[in-house]
């Protein structure tokens, strides 16, 4: 019965919206009038039309043309209900639409099968499934939808859920729709973006466009209207290769972003806040100050003090943190090497070489996960775990070297900053870490063209860009616009991956390290490591953890191959495609052109020019 009465209320919204956009409201009465439920019923539909066709689909062989016909049905119903279902619950959301890879569990450590609708896809699409495995797969998939549709149905949407689900939702379509995440077999994700964009139109005309023709009607107008041209932008050409990913995010989702903005600052229903990714004023997710530097901080160190910054940076280049006097933090990660080293491998306290390459630190908050092997959860452990290691400062508390301990400069700093006198570890490690959250760069040719400052892309950075969330699949893994691993539209972990790196760059052997599998002895992480960004690659050579390429041209090479799988390593848990990418010399060579787009080493806390490679300004 209760499916009834809301069905029948979704049927009366269009008589229902006409007779509210008759009235006029005060701000307070406009604030009061909006009625939720219309927008909730929208999204309570989806999901529940979602679960009927899965039940439909729950009878079908899997590898039958009736099996897709109704698949794509419900994706495009999950599709609606999208925004409000994975808000609510983000880990059940995004593993319903997550990749089609196993799952371990830290806490029962345990592996788990692949479910979702991703697993779902390979098995229509790809076959070779067991009925038993298909018929599981989708029972476990039903059993999370109906789950969320629990949510909705029991959570009631206010403004502050509306406003940060559609804004996850516009970030799912520029980062997982459009490049192949979300649908990497059957690529429906063109269509689907469709459904996403005609969703938001219609939550929005149930819910505040009133509020908006009334204060902003041009505004309604124009959001109205970019909706439309993304839309028929879309339908021109939905071919997963050829799309052209660079205009329709530059030209239409943009303009949609900076409509989505300005419409929930007309509404004045919600302010917005700094405890998710994103900065919710900043007009498109390519400005500078796109993303929220505090989600990412951990809650112990948010909000630090010029002086704390200061004292940060300071420390970046002190050799006396370290045991012997003769290591600090700049020996690694070198501003003039756009805080890389440009070394295979640095060398350690005792002059041998370190495990691994060592990475940037430009955009390194924006991280939910530290090191290569991912062993350091936030920024914080991971300078403490510097500290720690008897092969690099090999200094705990207390035991910097007297030098520092006695620095009448030191002291002052740090009664400024904490409170007292006294050089703690806790308060070295917090400053380096306010320090190094700061260098932070989004100011490249990518960034500038995307925002619309400027139009310099040249026809093969174009294509590159367009190979790079498309056939090359990169952005599948490195997420625009970050491009590091860290997963939209939560934010909330950063994936690591099993690629295959070889020893050499000849290509014959498997390199030994293990990488995560440290953490649980569990196949399905030997050789898994953490995607690192693809910002200033340029200058960060040589790649891959164990530094094995010298060039982006042998790393391209490297994934057109299929990666270690693909070149014959025995990788039964690799996360790429085994396949080749069969990408031309050309599309290569554009990918490395688009990548180069992505330099951009100006960094500092106050915005100033502190730090340049004389390679980029010249």
């Amino acid at each position: 019965m209760k499916k009834i009465v809301v069905f029948f209320s979704f049927l009366i919204i269009g008589a229902c919206k006409n007779k509210i956009e008759e009235k006029e409201y005060s701000s307070l009465e406009t604030t009061k009038s909006v009625d939720w439920g219309f927008a909730q019923n929208y999204y309570y539909l989806g999901i529940s039309n979602a679960i009927r066709e899965m039940e439909v689909l729950e009878q079908l062989p899997a590898e039958t043309a009736d099996a897709k016909r109704i698949f794509k049905k419900v994706r495009q119903e999950f599709k609606k209900a999208e925004p409000y279902a994975s808000y609510l619950n983000p880990a059940v959301g995004h593993r319903t639409n997550g990749p089609a890879l196993p799952v371990f569990t830290e806490d029962t450590e345990r592996v788990l099968a692949p479910i979702g609708l991703q697993k779902i896809e390979e098995s229509i699409y790809e076959g070779n499934v067991p009925e038993a495995v298909y018929k599981k797969e989708i029972a476990f998939t039903l059993g999370m939808m109906r789950n969320l549709q629990q949510n909705i149905e029991n959570r009631q949407l206010n403004p502050e859920r509306f406003f940060i689900a559609t804004h996850q939702q516009l970030m799912r379509i520029i980062s997982l729709g459009i490049s192949g995440f979300d649908t990497p077999v059957s690529h429906l994700g063109f269509e689907e973006t469709i459904i996403s964009l005609e969703g938001l139109v219609e939550v929005y005309n149930v819910s505040i466009q009133n509020i908006i023709l009334e204060k902003d009607k041009m505004l309604d107008t124009e959001f109205h209207r970019n909706i439309k041209k993304a839309i028929a932008f879309i339908k021109k050409d939905t071919n997963f290769e050829t799309f052209d990913r660079y205009t329709f995010i530059r030209e239409h989702m943009n303009p949609i972003t900076r409509n989505w903005v300005a419409i929930r600052k007309a509404s004045a229903l919600w302010n917005g806040v700094n405890s998710y990714p994103f900065n919710f004023d900043a007009t498109t997710f390519f400005e500078k100050d796109a993303f929220n530097v505090t989600y990412f901080t951990p809650t112990v160190n948010r909000n630090p003090s010029e002086k704390q910054i200061a004292l940060g940076e300071k420390l970046f280049f002190e050799p006396k943190l370290s045991k012997n006097g003769a290591m600090a933090c700049v020996s690694c990660h070198n501003p003039n090497k756009a805080f890389a080293d440009n070394l295979v491998y640095n060398l350690g306290n005792d002059g041998k070489p370190l495990q691994r390459n060592s990475p940037t630190l430009i955009n390194a908050v924006f991280q939910k996960g530290f090191f290569w092997d991912g062993r350091a959860e936030n920024l914080l452990d991971q300078i403490s775990s510097v500290f720690t290691n008897e092969k690099e400062f090999n200094t705990s508390v207390h035991e910097f070297s007297l030098e520092i301990v006695q620095d009448s400069t030191y002291t002052n700093d740090f009664k400024e900053v904490f409170g007292n006198g006294k050089i703690r570890n806790a308060d070295v490690i917090k400053a380096l870490s306010s320090y190094i959250s700061t260098l932070n760069a989004f100011d490249s040719k990518f960034d500038r063209n995307m925002r619309g400052e400027e139009s310099t892309f040249t026809s093969e950075e174009k294509l590159g860009m367009n190979l790079f969330m498309g056939k090359a699949l990169c952005a599948t893994c490195h997420f625009i616009p970050l491009t590091n691993g860290t997963v939209p539209p939560f934010f909330s972990e950063t994936e690591k991956e099993v690629i295959g790196i070889p020893e050499t760059a000849a290509n014959q052997n498997l390199d030994d390290d293990l990488g995560f599998y440290w953490k649980f002895n569990e196949d399905i992480h030997l050789g898994m490591f953490k995607t690192p960004t693809v910002r200033n690659a340029e200058y960060t050579a040589p790649y891959m953890h164990n530094g094995v390429y010298n060039t982006l041209e042998e790393v391209m090479d490297f994934y057109n191959k299929g990666g270690g799988a693909g070149m014959g390593f025995d990788l039964e848990h690799q996360t790429l495609p085994f396949d080749e990418l069969n990408l031309t010399d050309e599309e290569q060579k554009a990918l490395v052109a688009f990548v180069k787009t992505l330099s951009d080493t100006n960094v500092s806390s106050t915005g100033e020019v502190k730090y340049e490679l004389a390679s980029s300004a010249e």
